[in-house]
Parts: C-alpha cells; structure tokens; sequence
C-alpha cells in the first residue's frame, strides 16, 4: 500500500488508552467523510484490537507498549496494531469464535470475529513470546475517497 496519509501511535498497555486509540484512528480516518457505519466499524476493531493487545498480549501489565498505524491510500484505510508481548501460540484457534485463553476475565472471546466482519482484509501474525500484528484494511465507499 502506497501511502497518501499516515499515522503513528504508541502507548502504554494500558486498559484506560483504548478509548484513546479509538477516537485518534477515527479522527484520522474522518478525513475520508466515512459513513457513520464505516466510522462505528473503525473504532470497534481498533477498540477490539487494543484490548486484546493489552489483556492478551501483556497480561493487563502496564508497562508494555502498543502500537498503532494507520494509513491512507485512495479508498481504503490499512490498521495496524502491533505489541510485543505474548504472542498467540494458534492463531486459528485464537479465531475461532467465543473461544477466548482467559475464561476466568469473562471475555466473550468475538474479538476476532468482529474484527473479521467489519473490515474487507485481516491478517493476524504472531510468534509466542515475540508479540502479535494486526493488519487490517477497510474501504472507504464516500465520495470524498473515492476522489482523494
């Protein structure tokens, strides 16, 4: 991807800065005029993604970092959010829906299957003890990207 625009954004592991990460990818990506729906999508997966860095990733530890890019070309959005902590030891597994490997924090385990849903491209690579990437593509259908 070719990139038009982009973004960087690192923070700590931290539950409080999803909210944070949510509202800087969408504000980035407002520059496409997306729709509500396109805009409600962005920020779930970029919230999904975060939280599974922080409570998967680090363990709910603080002292990890997160990290988030994004970039625009044309029509479409690529998200990447990438940490260094656990990794995921199967990826397939770690997909399937409602599986989740902390039962005991009551998570639904849809993570991945949100992600899937509301975006048209994601890859997941990961190492165990090395840390996860997740990149994931979105098409902008507005007017404005179409032109950008």
């Amino acid at each position: 991807m070719n990139c038009q625009n982009f973004m960087t954004l690192s923070f700590a592991s931290r539950s409080e800065n999803e909210s944070f990460a949510r509202v800087a990818v969408a504000a980035f990506v407002s520059q496409l005029d997306p729709t509500l729906e396109e805009l409600t999508d962005i920020k779930t997966v970029v919230s999904e993604a975060v939280t599974n860095a922080v409570i998967h990733g680090y363990e709910n530890q603080p002292d990890g970092v997160v990290t988030i890019e994004a970039c625009i070309e044309e029509d479409q959005v690529r998200i990447t959010v990438e940490d260094n902590g656990q990794g995921i030891e199967d990826i397939d597994l770690a997909k399937q829906p409602l599986y989740t490997s902390k039962p005991e924090l009551e998570r639904s385990g849809m993570g991945f299957t949100i992600i899937e849903n509301f975006m048209d491209e994601v890859e997941v690579v990961s190492e165990p003890g090395k840390g996860t990437k997740l990149m994931m593509v979105k098409r902008i259908k507005s007017k404005k990207a179409l032109f950008n």
